[in-house]
């Protein structure tokens, strides 16, 4: 006989709507979701918590962290691994798209190595059940960066990639469009003189000059039989959006100024904010405050970026600060994220959905994970 597992006097938080009630879970799938409270004695008490559904990141950088704690130590790929793992499952994320960078533009060469070995790590562990969380991948292609098109090579075909997007990290463009706090970060992370980093400045524009539209035309060819999500990476104006949705690009990626989030609601396109930006309260790179993009409407998806724990404060957040209600704020973070990576069968409490869940309480401003269900299976 199929287990049940019945989770009674719980906030369930719905697509439209905030009800008490139950949820079924028979296997790995939600049988049954029933308003008002469980009276079977095999029920087990949420003590009134929030259930949400498990939570999609479909962007985050964790394992780098993992992979270098500190800056002259670099931990062992699958201990990193496995520690990204579980630490995205106690936040409460049971898919993740691991963002991956292919390509170097000299200040971060480790990444090449974490990208090959996180390939590797994924596709030894992912065989053993040892995972909390489920991993796909999410290539994020460094267009100006010369060994960009081998690395995509390698991984181009690989069953696990669900999405890819289009970066340029050049100084002047993006996330980095003011070139003096660019310069100044450099010189502080990599303990560099002004003239050497000046030095390759000069050397990343000449070859984003050289290489950038080349790779981009290869890297949307190379994808194109995939038909997988697109999405570019800083978009800073309008233009921009215009012309990568005209490419084929529906998704942008950290939009660094309100009127290009605008232009792509306006378009079409799907916008991704970063959790981070919310929790902190702005930019740590000085560009649009994702709070205001969600309270101007123009926020469809929240990722980790680079803290797992951001996803659901963000979405409790934006709830609690009245910039959009609770069940569209945890849309953000479930529903929407599954849907834009083509994951149909999670990110909502409905029978017949995988049952990915997660009990969260709220208390003094913060939302606390408390347990984690995913296909049915206590995962934290």
């Amino acid at each position: 006989m199929t287990p049940e597992i019945i989770l009674t006097n719980a906030l369930l938080v719905l697509p439209e709507e905030v009800v008490a009630g139950t949820v079924v879970i028979r296997g790995d799938r939600i049988a049954d979701v029933q308003p008002g409270r469980s009276h079977a004695a095999a029920s087990r008490n949420l003590d009134g918590d929030h259930l949400i559904p498990g939570i999609v990141d479909v962007h985050t950088d964790n394992l780098e962290r993992q992979v270098s704690p500190r800056a002259t130590a670099r931990w062992p790929s699958r201990s990193a691994m496995l520690a990204h793992d579980q630490q995205t499952a106690a936040a409460g994320v049971t898919t993740v798209l691991d963002a991956l960078c292919l390509g170097d533009l000299g200040f971060d060469a480790g990444r090449t190595q974490t990208f090959r070995d996180g390939v590797a790590d994924l596709d030894a562990l992912g065989r053993t059940g040892l995972l909390k969380s489920e991993h796909f991948l999410h290539l994020r292609c460094e267009l100006p960066a010369a060994d960009m098109p081998e690395l995509v090579e390698t991984v181009a075909d690989h069953p696990l990639v669900r999405m890819v997007s289009l970066m340029d990290h050049s100084p002047g463009v993006g996330q980095y469009r003011d070139v003096a706090r660019y310069k100044a970060m450099r010189i502080r992370q990599m303990q560099l003189t002004p003239d050497q980093v000046d030095k390759r400045i000069g050397e990343l524009l000449e070859q984003r000059g050289r290489l950038r539209e080349r790779q981009r035309r290869w890297l949307l060819d190379r994808v194109r039989h995939r038909n997988l999500p697109l999405a570019s990476h800083d978009d800073a104006t309008p233009a921009e959006v215009e012309a990568n949705a005209a490419d084929g690009i529906m998704i942008s990626e950290f939009p660094v100024a309100m009127e290009a989030a605008q232009a792509a609601k306006r378009l079409g396109v799907e916008v991704i904010a970063g959790a981070p930006n919310i929790v902190r309260g702005g930019s740590h790179s000085g560009n649009v405050a994702a709070a205001e993009l969600v309270r101007a409407g123009a926020v469809d998806v929240l990722a980790s970026d680079y803290v797992p724990p951001a996803m659901v404060e963000a979405a409790w957040l934006s709830a609690g600060q009245g910039d959009t209600t609770l069940p569209k704020a945890v849309g953000m973070i479930t529903d929407r994220a599954a849907s834009m990576v083509g994951l149909h069968d999670r990110g909502r409490i409905e029978p017949g959905l995988r049952a990915d869940l997660v009990q969260v309480r709220p208390h003094e401003g913060h939302a606390v994970v408390r347990r984690v269900w995913r296909a049915g299976e206590r995962v934290a």
